[in-house]
């Protein structure tokens, strides 16, 4: 992780020969509002039936680092983000919440509409580092849900700065396929009960607030000495 995002800062120190704001880095973090999940019992009694449950998209959280190479009006932006998931299934005798914790890594191409806007679009390489039904597994500890099959989602959005601060909106939509996996849901009045999880992927749509801490338009010469690095 940490080389990771040392490589990131290491690629703006290669001179474009463009002019102005060509190398930047900074923080940002946010929140996450997700879509997507659903559950279907399977009918193991005469009383329990098939029924389907789509999950509710709980608002998550996100943090990360991020780098930008502009090219004139067009840049590349390759970022590193924590963020955490949830969505919430209401059964019957009590909800459930589905929880994820993923690592991605975004690497978006974009272009200044008019001054300070910002549109792109790329793919977002996504590492599943935990993700489980929590509260209506038979365990206190439930088995790992396969989140994905695939590990690559789209991103789109746009942004808008002013200074050292901006504001970023996107839509990042999973290109995993439909997967479905057999879980054990608890139901009070008819014990343990097993069900499908017919589509477990998640779509985000991810507000941010971002911080520039160094631009190369306004470093002037400083940098580090016997290296490409601007520090």
């Amino acid at each position: 992780m940490k080389r990771l995002f040392i490589i990131l800062i290491c690629l703006g120190g290669f001179h474009t020969g463009v002019q102005a704001q060509e190398f930047q880095f900074g923080l940002k973090g946010g929140v996450n509002k997700t879509y997507g999940g659903q559950i279907t019992g399977i009918a193991s009694t005469p009383v329990y039936t098939d029924d389907t449950f789509n999950a509710e998209g709980e608002i998550g959280f996100h943090g990360g680092a991020w780098v930008q190479l502009n090219f004139g009006r067009f840049f590349l932006r390759p970022e590193v983000v924590y963020s955490k998931l949830e969505s919430r299934f209401d059964f019957p005798d009590s909800p459930a919440i589905y929880n994820v914790d993923e690592l991605s890594v975004p690497f978006l191409a974009g272009f200044n509409i008019w001054g300070p806007l910002d549109v792109y679009a790329g793919p977002a390489y996504k590492k599943i580092m935990d993700a489980r039904l929590e509260g209506a597994e038979p365990t206190d500890d439930p088995p790992l849900i396969v989140v994905q099959n695939f590990p690559i989602s789209a991103q789109v959005g746009a942004k808008v700065e002013f200074g050292s601060f901006g504001i970023d909106v996107r839509y990042d939509r999973t290109l995993a396929t439909e997967e479905t996996q057999g879980v054990d849901i608890v139901n009070s009045t008819y014990g343990i009960n097993r069900a499908n999880f017919d589509d477990a992927r998640l779509n985000q749509i991810i507000v941010s607030l971002t911080i520039k801490l160094f631009d190369s338009e306004n470093a002037g010469k400083k940098r580090r000495r016997g290296g490409s690095c601007y520090f």
